[in-house]
């Protein structure tokens, strides 16, 4: 039986509901899996009127789970506490407030077993921030309430793939956050799910966080060498093939790009933004660490363009095939935990 897929849509004010609504009936998807798309019907049904998308015609209540073999694509409904605020392309706490409780639902439904992965679409952290929710982003989401301590985010797409040792924080924040086990880890999970994903060793570079990979400590406060060389060293006394750290401003050149499976980034844009320049709406978010398995899009709720019919729902389609792939993969007994 194909795996069932949670799919959250993400901010009802963004384009999460048509890409998801696109997504689900997608032929590659529906080949693969059998997608739920966790949000309010109401939202999906008058998304589907105004673009004209097919909207899936099963519907179940937050206490009416479906059986294992019920039909699908199929919606779990989860009414927003109110719609008098809500409009399309405007940020509001209401909007926050239903996405987070959409992500909730998934976390429960995985954990519980009664999907098998989860694929989140567009949050707005502005939204969540006025709704109260305490968290930046899905990854931080995820790791609290599925009680992971050790996760990090992935990006990945066919032209490049990264990890990343911080996300959203300040720059000035991120020297703080590094340390020779976080940054170990981050090397040890993505050696993990890069197995898993392609079924060989991996080949991974860790990039540095000061110019030029802090030019021999001229740069910094010589991170590289208390944290990341540590880090790479002990990596590879552990039999992983990992080199760095690089300096960043060359670290992605074609040639590199072709022969690395994985660059390990210190902090978010170093990664997020040559991978946008390369795959923008192709790529993939993955939580690397967590108990079940999530992938998500890797675009934003695109609020100037919602509910226009004009969004592109790849990213989305590439998450849930990629999900349902990793349901049907087994891990190797060394990456307990990498995926899920």
């Amino acid at each position: 039986m194909l795996p069932r897929i949670a799919i959250t849509i993400g901010d009802p004010a963004g384009i999460g509901p048509e890409v998801a609504l696109r997504a689900a009936h997608d032929a590659t998807v529906l080949s693969c899996c059998r997608p739920i798309l966790f949000g309010d019907a109401r939202i999906l049904r008058a998304v589907g009127e105004k673009l004209g998308l097919p909207v899936p015609r099963h519907v179940y209540g937050a206490q009416a789970w479906p059986q294992a073999d019920a039909p699908t694509p199929a919606i779990l409904d989860l009414p927003m506490a109110s719609t008098a605020e809500f409009r399309p392309g405007e940020v509001s706490r209401e909007t926050g407030a239903a996405s987070y409780g959409y992500i909730l639902a998934a976390i429960d439904a995985a954990m519980r077993g009664q999907v098998d992965a989860v694929t989140t679409g567009p949050i707005h952290k502005e939204a969540l921030d006025a709704a109260g929710v305490p968290y930046p982003g899905h990854t931080e989401i995820f790791a609290a309430k599925t009680l992971a301590d050790r996760v990090c985010m992935m990006l990945t797409s066919s032209e490049l793939t990264c990890s990343f040792v911080t996300t959203h924080v300040g720059y000035r924040d991120v020297p703080g956050l590094l340390n020779q086990d976080r940054v170990r880890d981050v090397i040890e999970l993505s050696d993990q799910a890069i197995r898993r994903m392609q079924g060989r060793e991996p080949r991974l570079i860790v990039c540095g966080l000061n110019p030029h990979a802090g030019e021999n400590g001229l740069f910094g406060e010589r991170e590289e060498e208390r944290f990341i060389i540590p880090a790479i060293r002990d990596a590879q006394q552990r039999g992983i093939q990992v080199a760095g750290p690089l300096p960043p401003d060359t670290a992605f050149l074609p040639a590199r790009r072709r022969a690395t499976d994985c660059f390990i980034c210190m902090y978010h844009d170093q990664g997020h933004i040559p991978l946008k320049a390369l795959a923008f709406d192709l790529a993939v978010n993955i939580t690397l660490g967590l108990p079940i398995i999530r992938t998500s899009v890797d675009h934003g709720t695109a609020l100037d363009i919602a509910w226009h019919g004009v969004a592109d729902a790849s990213s989305m389609v590439q998450a849930i095939t990629l999900a349902a792939k990793l349901c049907g993969r087994p891990e190797p007994a060394a990456a307990q935990g990498a995926l899920r």
